[in-house]
């Protein structure tokens, strides 16, 4: 699994849609078929496709294959329909498959390339690496007897040579400091998990926080686990934070949004043309149905996100706090063909229990839909709330009284725009070399970091290195000159992302997220809002 750092850039945001395309599953799945009929007649006119087909396979000019026709053929059926059915190549499926399904097949370790070595960040916690011996700061120098350090290759590359078949076996040959020799492993694939709530913690005495970047299917049970630990905790409130999750399967949002609503409400409702009415409703047996709830949302919250910030708004359940979100209303409906490929199709759209539909348009082609956040952003809507204009057609009322929208994601109750207060030229010049310094640090330190615990404490050290001084060394070296002016704007926001890239590849996401809390407005708001 490779570390993604980088954080979204504030400004113009560059539209993720194969992420998105991820959207709604319903839980059931179609029988596999094959549904392209190899011997039908030439002569037959009511089956166009097919006749071209079979003209093109016995009269063209040169050899073709019908398969590699009918793969072309079949995107372009699906793109006349809706922005999320998808058809998904046999040789892409269980991929696109793995963040629904919450593993894949795998060595079982998170890395990144260090200047163009595999450098290992950390092991997943009972995999086939971990098992083995394998440790964070470890370098994989070969693969099969293959030399991968200083071969440029990518990223997309060291998956494919480390992931593979459960039960298969990949060799590697490792430095590790303080050796002199390369040292072997001979690891057997297994499955991994895949985890989908990144983070649960206490922000202060009373209040919890719990991070979902995805819907799968083993989303509850993680939700679960963390919900019950900040309750022995002592947790009386609680922020439920689903910005930049794009989705997946809708049963894990319906799961989780029974925790918190009472017996009989109405969580969410489906219908479309060949799909009558199906309702979801809470059973009355939720872990949380009373305390304070605060549910975060931006512009990147999108399908079982917004089923879940839209059910609790509307049962005037949960504070939502952010921006509007993505607006993706559309429920899919995975198939499986006979030669291992799939599709996902449109079959039915979701409704809020106040039957909000928070589709967006789609009316003016793919290319402008997926170009919404950036018109969004072109128009202020991240600075100002006031920019977004909704028609009274779409005005619903929920029994508490709340006026709410439908049309276009779901609006928080609370807006927040993007703080860009901290952002200078020289924090857009130096922001790609933060973690790579950050991940240097950590390989020249890992002795004396390794043995810290908890982030706060692992801070408290971190806060003594000159850390910001030590970094616009680096920076300097790499050729982006020291610019006085420009630290004076964004030295806060620098130093705390280098600690908390730091306190990441010693102690994973629960050293990450404490120090980050620090530059993330959102949150803060939360936080301060609950205090009222």
């Amino acid at each position: 699994m490779k570390y993604n750092n980088s954080k979204r850039s504030i400004f113009l945001p560059v539209m993720l849609g194969i992420s998105l395309a991820i959207g709604v599953v319903i839980g059931r799945f179609l029988p596999v078929q094959d549904v392209l009929p190899k011997n039908s007649s030439i002569r037959s006119r009511n089956d166009k496709l097919n006749s071209i087909l079979n003209m093109v396979e016995s009269n063209y000019v040169d050899s073709v294959s019908r398969k590699d026709l009918v793969d072309a053929a079949i995107p372009a059926i699906l793109k006349k329909l809706d922005p999320h059915s998808v058809y998904i190549p046999a040789k892409d499926l269980a991929r696109a498959n793995e963040p629904l399904q919450g593993n894949f097949d795998g060595i079982g370790i998170s890395f990144n390339m260090l200047t163009d070595t595999i450098l290992v960040i950390s092991t997943i916690p009972g995999g086939p690496s971990e098992k083995l011996g394998l440790m964070a700061g470890d370098k994989i120098l070969y693969v099969n007897d293959s030399l991968v350090a200083g071969k440029h290759i990518s990223d997309e590359k060291v998956m494919s040579l480390l992931k593979g078949q459960r039960g298969t076996v990949v060799k590697i040959k490792i430095l590790r400091s303080a050796h002199k020799e390369l040292l072997p492993f001979e690891i057997t694939r297994d499955k991994i998990p895949m985890y989908s709530v990144d983070v649960d913690y206490m922000v202060n005495n009373y209040v919890g926080y719990i991070r979902i970047n995805n819907f799968a299917m083993t989303t509850f049970d993680e939700f679960m686990k963390g919900l019950k630990d900040l309750k022995d905790q002592g947790m009386t409130s609680l922020i439920m934070d689903l910005r930049g999750n794009s989705g997946g399967i809708m049963e894990a949002a319906v799961q989780i949004a029974n925790q918190f609503l009472k017996e009989g409400q109405l969580i969410v409702y489906t219908k479309g043309r060949a799909q009558p009415r199906s309702e979801a409703r809470a059973t009355g047996k939720g872990e949380f149905e009373t305390g304070d709830l605060v549910v975060l949302v931006d512009e990147w919250s999108a399908s079982a996100s917004e089923i879940l910030a839209g059910a609790l708004q509307d049962n005037d359940r949960a504070t939502i706090i952010g921006r509007r979100s993505f607006g993706k209303g559309l429920v899919q409906e995975p198939i499986s063909f006979a030669d291992g490929s799939g599709m996902r199709l449109t079959i039915a759209r979701y409704y809020t229990p106040t039957g909000r539909s928070i589709q967006k348009s789609y009316k003016n082609g793919f290319d402008k839909y997926y170009d919404d956040l950036n018109e969004r952003y072109t128009r202020g809507e991240f600075e100002v709330p006031d920019s977004i204009h909704f028609s009274d057609s779409l005005k619903f009322t929920t029994p508490g009284g709340r006026v709410v929208y439908g049309g276009g994601g779901i609006m928080p109750d609370k807006f927040v725009p993007a703080d860009t207060s901290g952002i200078s030229s020289y924090f857009l010049k130096v922001r790609s070399n933060i973690y790579r310094f950050a991940l240097k640090y950590t390989e020249n330190n890992r002795a004396k970091l390794k043995k810290f615990t908890e982030s706060g404490e692992l801070e408290k050290f971190l806060d003594k290195q000159a850390l910001l001084d030590q970094f616009v060394r680096y920076a300097a070296a790499n050729g982006i000159n020291k610019d006085p002016v420009g630290l004076k704007v964004s030295g806060k926001i620098i130093n705390t992302q280098l600690k908390a890239y730091i306190a990441r590849n010693i102690l994973d996401n629960k050293g990450f997220y404490p120090i980050w809390e620090q530059i993330d407005t959102t949150l803060k708001y939360a936080i301060e809002f609950l205090k009222k």
